[in-house]
Formats: structure tokens, C-alpha cells, sequence
């Protein structure tokens, strides 16, 4: 104790590079080669239904490597059966599970990272969402729950979908208790947040997220972090990520998004977190691309596209403005959740113009030209939808193959391929060398080239070997996967 009394009496204090964390230095000068104790990416708060588990997960550095711990302001941790420490090598994650939460075990927690040569510390706050032992059945993923509480209303049962979680009623009444917390917190460094914006790939490229906020401090850090790891930003549009800020109201980007891009995206203000947000890039290709369309004046315009996997929604867009289901336009997606409609209403002269679908990072865009009376056009280009359609006769074959599944038993379970030919080829589905083409518990559907086989709910006795074999006149050709059912848990 008289040791560790010493070392604070002479401590330095020193800035870390992650907003959040406090550094104490215990020497005056450091020895060639060692440092003191720094956080890589902190632990990030969370959210967790009662009886589950909850992990606090953080990268720490220093020289020699220091030894981690957690603490929690309302009690003890000595209790090894509630709370486990661990370091995962093969991520280089120091971890802290929590089993079984408790509502007493919401609370502040505290992680210290400490060498011979100082200390770093960071808080993080555990809340726990009570009151569903009797319903196992509501399985609650904590990121749903971060999403939700940065979501318009009108977007709960997207991203419930997403999450596969078709009936969010019951845990509105927990989410309005969560929600109106965070919104307390927040407002000691935040005096208004409104007009928030879902990330999302724009026609330009870049994906977007954007909210209006009025800082009770202007000088305030505004942190940005993937996956809990802070993210550097400035105010050029030309670099991996900026931010924009007009008045109040604040847009970061991402330009030229890839795969590795996707990930949790929060915002923090200082240390309270303000927005958080899901990017998302599925394994997703057009099959094929929306077309030029024309129109006359007063008449409905139509683009459709048909992708290669299955999505809930895609973005559809006029120049850069992300269009909406309802009024002017009619969106609707088909039962396989292949093909996905865009309809414009009455058009009119102001309609014409580039539209864009946006499937992930992948774009397809098309002109729309509107005709009147006169036979006088409005038009303004765009790609022209896939433009390669096939003029001479082709034997078939595999545009994207079949890939193999993992399904949950109990749950509906998609398989696609996208095919081409000329003539268009006859598909046949075999299950275990049986045709399926006939049985009814098969949904089986091919449109526009992309053949999909829905099973509603997937049983032990629809693991095997699924196999596609597509022929004209011209040849033949088979594409086969293996369907795995996991068991219920």
C-alpha cells in the first residue's frame, strides 16, 4: 500500500490517444523501449436482456505489457461464478464476461490497465433490460438494442427484421425505460439531437450517416469509433473518412466503402455516446440491372432489378435523395426477396432524371424520360441498366453458382443461383437425386434468371445434398451444395 501511495504522490498525468481514457504515468522519465499502459480500443457499453450474458471486451498496450482488471462502482467482483477474466490470444482481446446478468449487476464498470510504469483506466456502463425470464423465447442481440435506440420509429421493424425478430411489441415498454436514460445522459453534453440518418450508400459512392446536434459545449470532442476502435476523421471529403458540419447539423462519410468497412459505428460526444449505427455489406450482385424506362406525362414509370441474394431492403434513390415507400413511390419486394420494384406515380416533367438502386456497395442506375402530349422528351442518362442482353443463341450456364448453407432448424432457409442461356434453359431442383419441381413443400420460383428454392421451415430431414441442373438445346449444365440443419439450442 505505502508502494502504491508513493507512486500516485509523484504521478504524471498524461493524455491518451483514445478519448475516454486517462493515463497515469508513475516514473518522471520512462527507460528507452518501455512505455506506460494505453488502451488500443476500449470496451464499448452495452445493453443485455436478464439471464444472458454480457462481455466487456478491450486492446490494451505497453511496455512490458500490462496486466488488466476490472472493478465496478456498486460492489464486488470476487464472485468468480457471476464474473470471469480472460485473454483471448488470437485476437489479442482482454475479456470480461458477466453470466447470467442480474438487474442489480447494471451498473459502472471500471478497466485498469497497469505496468510497472503506470496505469490507464476507461468506464463503461452495463444496462440490463428486466423482465423476460418467462419468455426464452425473446432472444435479445445487445446490437439490436443500440440500434433501436438511435432509430426512428418508423424503422424498429426494419431492423427488428434484420435481426430476426418479427415481433418487437414486447420489449417496447424496456426500450422506452432504456431510452429515456440515455437521453438523460446525453443531454448533460448534448441540448438537442433530431433528424437522425441511418448509414447508407449513396449514388455517389460513398456511404453516409448524418443527425442534427446542438452542443451545450462547442469546444466538446465529437469521437467516432467502428467496432469500438477510434476512428480518425477530418474535414476533407477526399479522405477514407470526414466529417461535414454545416450549422448544426453533422455528416460523416465513408468514401469508396469495401467490405472491410462494415461494422458498429458510434458516436460519441465526449464520453457519451449519441448515435449508433449498423453498416451492413452483404455478399449481394445484380442479375439483373434496372433499364431506362419512358413514360408519357400522368402515366406510372417502373424500375426493377433482381438480385443474387435474398435482402429485406435495398436503397433506392433520384440523384442523391434516398426515396421512401409511400405517396409518390411504391416499393415492394417479392416474396424470394429477389426482386425489388421501385414504382413512380403519375409522373410529371419534375420526375425525370437518374435513378440509382443500391444493393450494399453495389449500384445499378437507369434514366427515367418522360413524354408529353406533344412527343416533346425530359430526360437526364444514367447507365442504362445492364445493357448486355444476349443477341445470339448460348448453351447454359452458372452466372453465380450454389453455395452451401447453414440453416437453424425451425426456420425458413434460402438457396439461389443465377443462370443464363439462350434459349432460356429449363431448371430442375434435386433433392438427394429426387426432383423437387412438383413437390408443394418447395416454394421454387426463377425469375429473370435467378432460380431460388424457399423452405419454409427446416427440418432434420432437408439436410443433404441439393443439386440444380439447367439445359436448351444447346447443352447442359449442374451446380450442386450441401445443406447443413443445426439443431435448436
Amino acid at each position: 500500500v505505502q508502494k502504491q501511495l508513493k507512486l500516485l504522490a509523484m504521478a504524471i498525468k498524461k493524455r491518451s490517444r483514445v478519448p475516454g481514457v486517462t493515463i497515469t504515468q508513475f516514473v518522471e522519465h520512462l527507460p528507452a523501449g518501455k512505455s506506460t499502459p494505453d488502451f488500443a480500443r476500449k470496451p464499448m457499453t452495452t445493453t443485455v436482456q436478464e439471464g444472458k450474458k454480457a462481455f466487456f471486451k478491450a486492446m490494451v498496450s505497453g511496455e512490458p505489457p500490462p496486466t488488466v482488471t476490472w472493478v465496478r462502482n456498486k460492489g464486488e467482483m470476487d464472485d468468480q461464478e457471476k464474473y470471469s477474466t480472460r485473454y483471448d490470444e488470437r485476437a489479442r482481446e482482454h475479456v470480461l464476461e458477466i453470466v447470467n446478468v442480474k438487474p442489480e449487476q447494471a451498473d459502472n464498470y471500471k478497466c485498469f490497465a497497469t505496468n510497472e510504469y503506470g496505469q490507464a483506466a476507461c468506464a463503461v456502463t452495463l444496462n440490463v433490460v428486466e423482465g423476460f425470464k418467462k419468455k426464452p423465447q425473446n432472444e435479445i442481440d445487445p446490437k439490436l438494442l443500440e440500434l433501436l435506440l438511435s432509430a426512428p420509429k418508423k424503422d424498429y421493424e426494419r431492423i427488428c427484421l434484420e435481426f430476426g425478430v418479427t415481433d418487437f411489441r414486447w420489449l417496447l415498454k424496456e426500450l422506452k425505460q432504456i431510452k429515456k436514460e440515455r437521453e438523460d445522459e446525453q443531454s448533460k453534453v448534448v441540448e438537442n439531437l433530431d433528424n437522425i440518418k441511418q448509414i447508407e450508400v449513396k449514388s455517389s459512392g460513398r456511404a453516409e450517416f448524418s443527425f442534427d446536434m446542438k452542443l451545450r459545449d462547442p469546444n466538446s470532442e465529437v469521437n467516432l469509433y467502428k467496432d469500438g476502435t477510434l476512428i480518425p476523421y477530418d474535414d476533407d471529403k477526399n479522405s477514407k473518412h470526414s466529417l461535414q458540419k454545416t450549422g448544426i447539423n453533422y455528416l460523416f462519410s465513408i468514401k469508396d466503402p469495401q467490405r472491410e468497412d462494415a461494422g458498429f459505428y458510434q458516436v460519441d460526444v465526449e464520453e457519451t455516446n449519441v448515435l449508433t449505427t449498423d453498416f451492413q455489406v452483404p455478399d449481394v450482385e445484380f442479375v439483373a440491372k434496372i433499364k431506362d424506362s419512358k413514360v408519357t406525362e400522368n402515366e406510372d414509370a417502373i424500375f426493377q432489378c433482381v438480385l443474387s441474394t435474398p435482402l429485406n431492403k435495398i436503397t433506392w434513390s433520384k440523384e442523391d435523395a434516398s426515396l421512401e415507400h409511400g405517396g409518390k413511390y411504391e416499393i415492394t419486394i417479392s416474396e424470394d426477396k429477389l426482386t425489388h420494384t421501385l414504382r413512380i406515380k403519375d409522373c410529371q416533367m419534375a420526375d425525370k432524371g437518374a435513378y440509382y438502386a443500391l444493393a450494399g456497395i453495389t449500384s445499378s442506375s437507369a434514366s427515367l424520360t418522360i413524354q408529353v402530349e406533344d412527343g416533346k422528351e425530359g430526360r437526364v442518362g444514367g447507365e442504362g441498366g445492364d445493357g448486355n442482353a444476349l443477341d445470339f443463341e448460348s448453351p447454359p450456364s452458372f452466372i453465380i453458382p450454389l453455395k452451401r448453407r447453414t440453416a437453424p432448424e425451425g426456420y425458413e432457409c434460402y438457396m439461389s443461383c443465377a443462370v443464363k442461356g439462350d434459349p432460356a434453359p429449363r431448371v430442375t431442383w434435386y433433392y438427394n437425386n429426387i426432383s423437387l419441381n412438383t413437390n408443394t413443400n418447395y416454394h421454387i420460383t426463377n425469375v429473370c434468371g435467378v432460380c431460388s428454392l424457399l423452405i419454409l421451415r427446416v427440418g432434420p430431414k432437408d439436410h443433404g445434398e441439393y443439386r440444380v441442373i439447367i439445359e436448351n438445346k444447346l447443352g447442359n449444365a449442374e451446380s450442386s451444395m450441401t445443406l447443413n440443419v443445426r439443431g435448436k439450442l
